[in-house]
Formats: structure tokens, sequence, C-alpha cells
């Protein structure tokens, strides 16, 4: 009995030593179950920051379907930048009393003075249509009309080029006293600014002199 119970006793330790060995050399311990319990084809999820980390794609600035820059890595979505307008080349805008000299001199005819424009800016400028024309004296202010019959043409003036128009009024040819005015106040087409310019104009002191006093349209004398 005692052999038997010595006998077991042995085969028990011997058992124990095949399983200590199977432990450290063979695939079926703890660890082998964790790698077998891993999914085939997971690469990142035993070491984090190797492989598993976003891809190039998803990274700021990089060049795929998500990224900020879009496919050309530059101008964010889509956007292009437009290429700055030429400078625009200087072109004939209405004529300015700010850039208009104003002279007078002689007419064709008795009662007729010409009233000359001057462009004295760096650009050329049109205008077209009656001038404003008041004529001043001691007496007060009169205002001319706007003769009929004329054509209204489109004058361009370069810088440096003139044109006229022409103020026609009732002579004062009767010796005795009249009304004399001594500026005028001139308004070109198309402005609201005025200027105001010695000129001797007389007319007789009859009540239907004043309104005989009329303008032409600006170039239309030639």
């Amino acid at each position: 009995m005692r052999l038997q119970k010595t006998s077991a006793a042995v085969a028990l330790v011997a058992a124990l030593s095949l399983t200590a060995c199977d432990d450290g050399s063979s695939g079926s311990g703890p660890a082998a179950s964790a790698s077998a319990a891993a999914p085939s084809g997971t690469t990142g999820a035993v070491s984090p920051g190797v492989t598993g980390g976003p891809s190039a794609s998803d990274s700021p600035g990089g060049t795929g379907a998500t990224g900020a820059t879009g496919a050309t890595g530059g101008s964010g979505a889509g956007y292009t930048q437009a290429s700055a307008p030429a400078p625009a080349a200087l072109s004939g805008g209405t004529c300015r009393t700010a850039n208009l000299s104003f002279s007078s001199s002689g007419g064709m005819a008795e009662g007729e003075v010409l009233i000359n424009l001057e462009n004295t800016g760096s650009a050329s400028c049109s205008m077209r249509g009656f001038p404003g024309l008041d004529l001043t004296s001691e007496d007060g202010t009169v205002s001319a009309g706007r003769s009929s019959g004329r054509s209204v043409p489109t004058v361009t003036l370069a810088p440096g080029e003139g044109t006229n128009f022409s103020l026609h009024f009732p002579p004062d040819v009767s010796g005795g006293s009249g009304v004399t005015f001594t500026s005028a106040l001139v308004t070109p087409p198309d402005e609201t600014r005025s200027h105001r310019m010695p000129l001797s104009v007389g007319i007789p002191a009859d009540s239907g002199s004043a309104s005989r006093i009329t303008v032409d349209p600006v170039g239309s004398g030639k």
C-alpha cells in the first residue's frame, strides 16, 4: 500500500513539471490567447502611435479630399485669386467748371459776344447743351434765355483745346441812358458750379430788352 502512494506522488510531480514547461514555451498560454483574440488585419490595436494614427489625407494642410487646402495645397476651399484690374485710361468725362478757363471776345455782329471755354485739365472732357448765363448790373441780375433754331453738338476738348458759345443781346445804340452789365455768371452744361467773369454789355433801358438776351448751345458756332 505504501508503494502505491509513492508511485502516485511521483506521477503527480511529473505532471506538474510538464505543465510548467508548457507555460513558458508553447502558444497555449495567456499571451497566445490574447494574440489570438485580436482581429485579423488590425495593426494598431495593441501599440498606439506606431501605425494607428491619423492618415496623411486627414491632417490639416494635406492633399487628400478632406485636407484644409484641397488638391492644390494653397488657396483654400476652391477660391482663386483675381488679378488686379488694369489702371483705367484717362478718358473724356463731363467738362467741369474747375477744369475750364473763361474769357470773352467780340462776336460776328453787333449785339453778340463770344464766351470762350478752354480745357485746362489733364484729360479730355466733353460737353453738350446750353450753358447758363446771368448778367449782373447795379440794378440787378438778368438770366439769358435759350436761342432757337440751333443744332446742339457734343463738343470734346483735349487738354488745352477750347470752344465757345454766343451771347446775343439788343445793343444800346440810342445814345441815351441804358443798362450796363459789368459781369457774367457762367455755368457750363451739365454742371452745377458757376464761374463769374468780368463782362461789359449795354442794352436799352426799355422793358423788353432783357427778354431778348439769349445764348446759343456750346460749340454751335463752329
